[in-house]
């Protein structure tokens, strides 16, 4: 019975993100997706929860300490998702909170999250983000543990879970993941960028990692639109994508090149 329940997918209700997850994320595990602001880490975790909560089957809670309710709902609205009647129907949560109450919170017996499992059997949570964590503590070491017991809060009612990091540079990647120690903790990274290609701003999805299974090595496209999240195909004619201004592959260039001169000849 455990092996089936390790087995199980959940989709993520965005479209083509379950594909490059083997079908999707594993039921019960913790997924972490990070990215500067506006990437769309937000987005991700509210389509996460309406996938579960639109089809009647999983229940699930919305985290934030960042945001309130009314710019939720609105950021919701903007994806075709509608807050308010998941809410009215008890498939769908928003928690508006601090950091300190939440992990206080989370540790105590019949505490907030014994209760939102209790009342909704909540099997779905997004956190929105771990970022926050980092004002309890100046200590590297202090802020891992506060990190592991809250995940550890999280597997021990089987919740499947997206927790949200949001990181400083606007182009390009950087290290907080992993200096913080969380992607150690969690079953799955995602990396949301920003990208500057051919004098625009174009976005870029990665898993850096997903444990247990195969997955999407790839680097794609994606879009947010009025009807969700898309993702797209690769950057198959780009390197150094996740450095955030990405350049052709030589091959690609030096035909490119060559080709027009040859076409100037041939005019």
């Amino acid at each position: 019975m455990g092996d089936t329940f390790q087995a199980e997918r959940v989709t993520t209700g965005v479209k083509g993100l379950d594909a490059m997850l083997d079908g999707g994320l594993l039921r019960g595990s913790t997924t972490l997706v990070k990215g500067a602001p506006g990437t769309g880490k937000t987005c991700l975790g509210l389509e996460f929860l309406a996938s579960g909560a639109e089809r009647g089957e999983e229940a699930g809670a919305f985290i934030t300490f960042e945001h309130f309710p009314r710019k939720l709902h609105r950021d919701a609205r903007s994806i075709g998702i509608s807050l308010e009647e998941l809410e009215k129907k008890g498939l769908l949560r928003t928690v508006f909170t601090s950091p300190e109450v939440f992990i206080t919170q989370v540790r105590q017996p019949e505490g907030m999250l014994d209760r939102l499992v209790r009342e909704m059997g909540l099997s779905r949570i997004v956190i929105d983000s771990i970022s926050h964590l980092e004002r309890l503590s100046d200590d590297p070491l202090r802020l891992r543990e506060i990190a592991y017991s809250f995940i550890n809060g999280l597997m021990r009612h089987g919740l499947t879970s997206i927790i949200t990091q949001e990181e400083p540079e606007i182009l390009g990647t950087s290290a907080t993941a992993a200096e913080f120690g969380i992607s150690y903790l969690v079953d799955t990274v995602i990396q949301l960028s920003y990208v500057e290609m051919d004098s625009s701003i174009n976005r870029a999805l990665l898993i850096l990692k997903q444990r247990a299974s195969c997955h999407d090595k790839a680097i794609r496209q994606f879009r947010i639109t009025d009807s969700g999240i898309t993702v797209e195909k690769p950057f198959e004619d780009r390197e150094g994508v996740l450095s955030g201004v990405p350049v052709r592959r030589e091959l690609e260039a030096f035909m490119e090149a060559f080709g027009k001169k040859e076409r100037r000849k041939g005019g």
